[in-house]
């Protein structure tokens, strides 16, 4: 008898393009939310964006409260539950970064109230995802949320974002190679529950991007409407998954690991880019796909090695060989790298010198 069964949930809603800040009052309505709205976002996306979308949602006679968070914490998931109880409001809309829509996110998971994500960079595949991602002293923690109900990107918004945000989005979507590859040895090797549509809708996200590399450029819509649909198809590979595997692997370790060890030097998906370079070689050795990694990061202004991570390379191989004890996840790191191994391979793929 066949007994198996599974429950994906996906926003109802995605609204991408030229203007459509403005269409989130519609968004609300077409999902038939009622009651008062809490925004939650951070200060420069407050004035870009939550500001704007208050007054729309003021003319249509909704009032809408607002909290900024300054960092990204659990004790600011806390604050917003508190200020959502307070307040009374019925559901959620997480205005900016990574930062404001995981905190949102998990705010509204704890809540058990819907939530929309309006991003105003496209820096992470968070966007749309299950998952919520939240510093704690020296580690990150991810745990399993509830995606959006919608989510609205203004390609104009996330044009005019810091370009190293953009960058970060990128080079944390074409790490999506390494995932899969990790994923898939995963399965082989410790009969890891696998799911060939998930790998191959996160493996063509980072196609999309290693593809159009060359004409992913700065204050462009276009650029913006090609990466934000990759982000949107990882955060949809992770919900068809239930689990972060399709965009998560040795590379994230390295740079969960490089977070404890080097707190604040680089942007996450830099940090990421990078350990998938490495990580590509150990999969493929030198006819692997690292150097088309490589290339497709230098193309968009990503870094490539440990000195435009701003590290130095004790650094770089101190995460190489202890990142595998970050979490019980098999990657192609195994049991771990010796110092030769891993300074071997770093060396090789030019990350450090």
């Amino acid at each position: 008898m066949f007994e198996k069964s599974k429950w994906i949930r996906l926003p109802r809603n995605v609204v991408v393009g030229n203007g459509v800040r403005s269409a989130v009052v519609e968004v609300v309505d077409d999902l038939h939310l009622q009651g008062r709205p809490l925004f939650v976002t951070s200060p420069t996306p407050k004035e870009i964006a939550a500001d704007p979308i208050a007054a729309d949602f003021e003319a249509a006679g909704i009032d809408p409260a607002i909290v900024t968070v300054e960092s990204a914490s659990f004790d600011a998931v806390e604050a917003v539950i508190e200020a959502a109880e307070a307040e009374e409001a019925s559901y959620l809309v997480g205005i900016g970064g990574g930062k404001a829509i995981d905190i949102t996110k998990m705010a509204s998971d704890h809540l058990n109230a819907g939530f929309l994500s309006v991003p105003t960079a496209a820096s992470h595949d968070g966007i749309l995802s299950n998952r919520g991602s939240v510093p704690d002293g020296d580690t990150r923690h991810s745990v399993a949320a509830e995606p959006p109900l919608a989510v609205v990107a203004d390609t104009e918004i996330l044009a005019e974002a810091p370009w190293e945000l953009t960058t970060a989005g990128c080079a944390d979507i074409i790490s999506n190679y390494t995932a899969v590859m990790d994923w898939r040895l995963a399965q082989r090797l410790k009969d890891v529950e696998y799911s060939e549509y998930a790998a191959a809708l996160s493996e063509m996200t980072a196609e999309i991007l290693v593809d159009n590399a060359d004409v992913i450029r700065p204050g462009l819509q276009e650029s913006a409407w090609v990466v934000t649909k990759a982000l949107m198809s990882s955060g949809v590979a992770m919900s068809i998954a239930g689990s972060s595997r399709p965009a998560s692997g040795a590379e994230h370790l390295f740079s969960h690991q490089l977070d404890r060890l080097a707190p604040g030097a680089a942007l996450h998906g830099h940090q990421v880019g990078v350990g998938s370079i490495m990580t590509a070689y150990l999969h493929g050795g030198d006819r692997g796909i690292w150097r088309d990694i490589r290339d497709a990061l230098a193309s968009i202004d990503a870094p490539t090695t440990a000195a435009e991570l701003g590290l130095d390379d004790e650094t770089v191989i101190e995460a190489l060989t202890t990142c595998h004890e970050i979490r019980d996840r098999y990657t192609i790191l195994g049991n771990g790298m010796n110092e030769r191994a891993a300074r071997d391979v770093a060396t090789k793929t030019g990350v450090i010198g």
